[in-house]
């Protein structure tokens, strides 16, 4: 059997306008509500509107020294349905959901949900998932094309079809919005491309070791200065090992002296050590030295090479606006990262093109595999809705569905319009252009009746749907709403006894007075009351025996 999604278990009302307090338990079928006019039918449904996220007026407070109360039970039967909700504003998901409006005596209006402090915008986004409130007078709904595409797609079991196309179309808007910006960035890497080229082949050319110009640079001074240099290590050999008292041959004669202290000091062992150490050292130097003096000799070809080697690099350096040979080389490898970059792109753009391409082949396939389904749907759909029409007391009217390829869209390549004519004119026009408002409550029963075999909808109230009809007419209003009823949870505010004798459940409004005060009460009707009821509504108070009889008769049919 089938289990609705959510349905409303409860409905309390305290304080507000001729409710002083109120509490009905509600049937998961079809429940309708009756009632005088005036008896406060409408207050039940403005309190109702409360508990959806409708605004709240100030004055509806019955006693100005007690804050408003309207609180709904909703039972929640696949809860999963309601996580990505629950989960983004922090709130507890639970089996069952309350939902709560209070309006203070200074016309504050805060709401609840489970008793956490929720925002308008919050509850509508949720309620509008647990309750189809459908006026006589709505027509946004019914005329928007995104109903009408989902009320042909539900009609034509297209929900999977839809969904995978959706997947492939995001690919397909993904990728394309990547590729664009792939082409945007080589587009200007292109315009300074050359000039990179460039820059990159004059450092290549230079081709720059680390540190390089810092140690030419050094290397430079030292050539420069070769002449004296080497005179001055010339004269430090000379006085190490070449003069007439060489330092070296002191430091020898020092050693000797020592020896000879250390036969009758032992203490003079260690200085002697150290007398002999640095003669050894003084003498490695003086090699040193020596082989440097060979080595230096004032090069002027090498020293022209090296100047023009360091301009070549200042030069560089000056362009770059850098002071150092590993800022050069940083500078390099970024061109060389950059150029290397723009061939990779070009690799990424031409194989994200042709994974554009290829989701586009799917698209168009996924699309107009959808265009040909609801192209098969529009007749069965067009002749049932029709149908349905005429035995609700519309014989004249008829609707006419058109598909129009579009660009595509997250649905698909289809405008899906239903297009109305009340009066078998031939000139079908939008819906919410020439549809009045009876009309239009009729024409949605009579969709919503056949997309209830295949959606999940939710909680169905019809706010006075028999305006303008009466005998057989309100009587097929009254089926429809009770094969509604069968498998989901339906209510009825209704003024037609044929309707609501259909109700799995009645729900009688009416005023009581006592005193200087008038209350609205609401109960629900056993089966005699019924009968009773329905036969004043019939023939009028007191009902006459045909009244009664006629009831009956209702009743069980």
């Amino acid at each position: 059997m089938y289990i609705a999604k959510a349905m409303l278990t409860k409905l309390e009302i305290q304080n507000y306008i001729l409710i002083d307090h109120l509490a009905i338990d509600l049937s998961t079928q079809l429940s309708v509500i009756t009632g005088e006019t005036g008896a406060g039918k409408s207050i039940i449904m403005g309190a109702l509107g409360l508990i959806l996220g409708d605004r709240a007026d100030s004055n509806v407070c019955r006693d100005a020294a007690k804050k408003c109360f309207i609180e709904g039970t909703f039972q929640l039967n696949n809860k999963a349905q309601y996580a990505s909700f629950f989960e983004a504003n922090e709130l507890e998901l639970t089996d069952e959901l309350i939902i709560r409006r209070e309006i203070s005596t200074q016309g504050k209006s805060r709401a609840f949900i489970n008793d956490t402090p929720i925002n308008l915008n919050e509850l509508k986004q949720l309620t509008s998932q647990l309750v189809d409130l459908h006026q006589q007078f709505d027509t946004l709904t019914l005329g928007d094309t995104d109903f009408q595409r989902t009320v042909v797609d539900a009609l034509a079991n297209l929900q999977k079809e839809v969904t995978e196309y959706q997947s492939i179309f995001h690919q397909w808007k993904e990728d394309e919005k990547k590729l664009n910006a792939l082409i945007a960035q080589k587009e200007a890497f292109d315009k300074t491309e050359s000039y990179n080229k460039y820059l990159l082949e004059e450092l290549a050319t230079l081709n720059l070791k680390e540190n390089e110009l810092e140690e030419i640079e050094n290397e430079l001074k030292f050539l420069e200065n070769a002449v004296q240099i080497k005179s001055q290590i010339d004269q430090s050999v000379q006085q190490l090992e070449n003069s007439d008292n060489p330092i070296v041959q002191q430091i020898k004669q020092i050693s000797n002296t020592l020896e000879s202290i250390v036969k009758w000091q032992p203490s003079f062992e260690e200085l002697l050590l150290r007398i002999k150490a640095a003669q050894i050292e003084l003498a490695d130097i003086s090699t040193e030295l020596s082989i440097w003096q060979d080595k230096i000799d004032f090069d002027e070809n090498k020293i022209i090479i090296i100047q023009e080697r360091l301009s070549q690099g200042y030069s560089l350096q000056k362009k770059h606006k850098v002071k150092s040979t590993q800022e050069l080389l940083e500078i390099q490898a970024n061109l060389e990262k950059e150029l290397e970059a723009v061939l990779n792109l070009e690799d990424s753009i031409a194989q994200l093109t042709n994974q554009v391409a290829s989701h586009f082949e799917k698209v168009k396939t996924l699309a107009k595999s959808l265009t040909e389904k609801r192209n098969k749907q529009v007749e069965p759909f067009t002749k049932n809705v029709n149908q349905l029409l005429h035995q609700v007391g519309m014989p004249n009217a008829k609707i006419k569905v058109t598909i129009e390829q579009v660009s595509f869209s997250v649905f698909g390549q289809d405008k899906i319009d239903i297009l109305f004519d009340a009066n078998n004119t031939n000139r079908f026009e939008p819906i919410r252009k020439v549809a009045s408002g009876g009309e239009l409550s009729r024409l949605m029963l009579c969709i919503k009746s056949l997309v209830a075999k295949s959606v999940d909808l939710p909680t169905m109230i019809f706010d006075e749907i028999d305006t303008g009809i009466s005998g057989e007419p309100a009587k097929q209003v009254g089926l429809l709403l009770q094969n509604l009823g069968i498998n989901r949870q339906v209510l009825c505010i209704t003024h037609q006894p044929q309707i609501a004798a259909k109700g799995h459940t009645h729900l009688y409004v009416y005023k009581e007075v006592k005193g200087a005060a008038t209350q609205t009460h609401l109960r629900a009707l056993n089966k005699e009351e019924r009968i009773q009821h329905i036969a004043r509504m019939i023939g009028g108070d007191p009902p006459t025996k045909s009244a009664l009889d006629n009831a009956k008769e209702l009743m069980v049919n």
